[in-house]
C-alpha cells in the first residue's frame, strides 16, 4: 500500500517532467494508476455489437416519394461505416400498437438494398397488438425469400408488457405462440428474438422458460431507458447529473442481474435492441447534450463488459412518444439538406468503435480520490492495447484525472491518444464537439487523428501518462514491444 501511494503521488511529478505532456499539471489534477494484464484476455466484443434502432414508420416514403433507407443514400451509408454500425433494428411503437400504414414490399426492398450497401444485418419487428398472424407470416416469408443473409431475426411485438391493460404475460405467451406457429409454417428456417420489453427482467425469464429452448428463438432481447420518461425530468441540470451518476449504473445492474444469468445458463445470447437515456423522445437540453456522449460511451462499454451481444440506440428524426411521433431529442444524428448532422451520442458510438475491436483484458486500477472515472481495456485484433478513459466529472469542482498506465510483465513501444471533448468541457454543450480534433461531417466522413504520447523513461513500471480533463474521454492505443 505504501508503494502504491508513492507511485500515485509521483504520477503528477512525472507528468510535469515528461516533455510534450499535454497540459500543465495543477493541484486540481488527481492521479489514477491503471495496470493492464494481457496474460489472460477475456471475452471477445462482438464485431456486430454497435447498432441503431429506428421506427418502422421511417421505411415509408417521404412526402417527396423518396425512401430514407435506400441504396443511393451515400451520406447515410458513409455514416454507418464511420460509426461502425453493424446492426439495424426496425421496430418502435409504429411497428406494432401504434402502427398506421405498415411497410410494403417496395419499402422492404429499399431497406434491404440499403442494408447490403451499409454492411448491416436487420432485426425486424412484426406486429402483434391488433395484428394478423397470417399477415406477419407473409411479411416474414417475403423477407426471408429475398434477403435471408441480411436478417438476424424477427421479433413479434413491441414492448408487449406495456400494452393497454389488462394484458398479462400469460396473454402474451398465448398470442406469441399463435403468431410464431403461423410464421414457422410459412418460413421453416425463421429465427426469432424476444420478448423486447422495457426494463422487465421477469418477462425475459418467463420468455426463456417458455420458448428459449425451442421455437426458433436464437436471441433474448430487452429495451432500456435508464432515466425513465424524458418529460418528467425536473431540470436539465438534474437530468444530466443523473445520466452521469451511479444511479443510472444501478439500473443497468438490476436489469442485468434479473435475466442475464438465466440467458447464460441457457446458452442464449442477449441484446439490448432498443436503448437510450430517457424515453418519450428524450429530455430537452439533456439527451442532446455532450453529457449523452459521455453517458453513451460508458453505457456501451458497461454492457459489452457484461456479456451483451450488442445494443441498438433508438434514433431517427422523429420517434414514437406514446401515441405520437415527435422530434427526437436523443437521436445520434438528424437529417440536413446535404446529409446528416451528428449529435454528441453519435460521437460516443464512434469512440466505442475506435477502442472496442477485440477482447477485454483484466485491469486493476487505483483511484484514491474517487473520481467519477470509468476505464476499459481491450486487446485489439491488431494486437494493440486500447484503454478508454471516461471522465464524467462535471460542474463546479470537477476534477482532471492524470492516469499512469502501468506495465506488468510487458512493455509498450509506442502510444497514441484520441480525445472526445466539447467546448470548454461543458456537458451542456449541444454542438462543436470533436473526436481526435475533428468533427464528423454531414457527408458521414471523419478525419480525426491519433496524437503521439511520450513514454515515461524514469519509472520502469510506468509506460505512459495521460491527462483526461473533466467532462471528456480519451482513447489510448498502445503498441507492445
Amino acid at each position: 500500500m505504501k508503494r502504491r501511494r508513492i507511485l500515485l503521488s509521483s504520477a503528477i511529478l512525472m507528468a510535469a517532467l515528461v516533455p510534450g505532456f499535454a497540459g500543465a499539471v495543477t493541484g486540481a489534477d488527481l492521479p489514477v494508476a491503471i495496470t493492464v494484464d494481457l496474460k489472460q484476455p477475456g471475452a471477445v466484443i462482438s464485431p456486430d455489437f454497435s447498432g441503431l434502432s429506428f421506427e418502422a414508420a421511417i421505411l415509408l416514403p417521404g412526402p417527396n416519394g423518396v425512401h430514407y433507407f435506400r441504396p443511393d443514400n451515400q451520406p447515410l451509408i458513409n455514416l454507418f461505416h464511420t460509426l461502425g454500425i453493424k446492426s439495424l433494428r426496425i421496430g418502435g411503437n409504429t411497428s406494432d400498437r401504434n402502427a398506421g400504414q405498415l411497410p410494403d414490399e417496395g419499402d422492404l426492398d429499399s431497406l434491404f438494398a440499403f442494408a447490403k450497401a451499409a454492411g448491416v444485418k436487420i432485426i425486424y419487428c412484426l406486429r402483434l397488438h391488433g395484428g394478423d398472424p397470417q399477415a406477419d407470416a407473409v411479411t416474414a416469408k417475403y423477407i426471408m425469400a429475398h434477403y435471408a443473409p441480411l436478417v438476424d431475426g424477427f421479433s413479434i411485438g413491441q414492448e408487449p408488457s406495456a400494452y393497454p391493460k389488462p394484458y398479462s404475460y400469460a396473454d402474451y405467451r398465448k398470442d406469441w405462440k399463435t403468431f410464431a406457429d403461423a410464421i414457422v409454417a410459412a418460413v421453416p428456417g425463421v429465427k426469432f428474438c424476444g420478448p423486447g420489453v422495457h426494463n422487465n427482467a421477469a418477462w425475459a425469464r418467463n420468455f426463456m422458460a417458455d420458448f428459449g429452448r425451442s421455437n426458433h428463438v436464437v436471441l433474448v432481447t430487452e429495451h432500456l431507458y435508464a432515466g425513465g420518461a424524458g418529460n418528467k425530468v425536473p431540470s436539465p441540470e438534474t437530468g444530466r447529473d443523473r445520466m452521469l451518476s451511479d444511479g443510472f449504473v444501478r439500473v443497468y445492474q438490476r436489469l442485468h442481474d434479473g435475466f442475464v444469468p438465466m440467458a447464460v445458463s441457457n446458452a442464449l445470447p442477449y441484446r439490448l435492441e432498443e436503448v437510450n437515456n430517457y424515453f418519450n423522445g428524450g429530455a430537452r437540453d439533456v439527451s442532446n447534450t455532450f453529457a449523452s456522449a459521455l453517458w453513451g460511451l460508458d453505457f456501451t462499454y458497461w454492457w459489452a463488459a457484461h456479456g451483451a451481444a450488442g445494443l441498438n440506440f433508438h434514433t431517427g428524426d422523429r420517434v414514437a412518444a406514446e401515441n405520437s411521433l415527435l422530434p427526437s431529442k436523443y437521436t445520434a444524428f438528424y437529417s440536413a439538406t446535404n446529409g446528416y448532422v451528428v449529435r454528441p451520442l453519435g460521437y460516443a458510438i464512434k469512440a466505442f468503435d475506435l477502442g472496442s475491436r477485440g477482447r477485454f483484458v483484466p485491469m486493476t486500477w487505483a483511484n484514491p480520490q474517487h473520481l467519477n472515472l470509468s476505464p476499459y481495456a481491450v486487446l485489439g485484433g491488431d494486437q494493440n492495447v486500447y484503454v478508454t478513459l471516461i471522465n464524467k466529472e462535471h460542474g463546479a469542482g470537477a476534477r482532471t484525472a492524470v492516469v499512469s498506465i502501468l506495465q506488468k510483465g510487458m512493455s509498450f513501444a509506442d502510444g497514441w491518444s484520441i480525445s472526445l471533448s466539447a467546448p470548454e468541457n461543458d456537458v451542456a454543450a449541444i454542438a462543436s464537439e470533436t473526436l481526435g480534433g475533428a468533427s464528423i461531417q454531414t457527408d458521414g466522413t471523419w478525419n480525426g487523428q491519433w496524437a503521439p504520447l511520450n513514454a515515461i523513461k524514469s519509472n520502469p513500471d510506468a509506460a505512459f501518462l495521460v491527462k483526461v480533463p473533466a467532462a471528456s474521454a480519451v482513447i489510448v492505443k498502445l503498441t507492445k514491444n
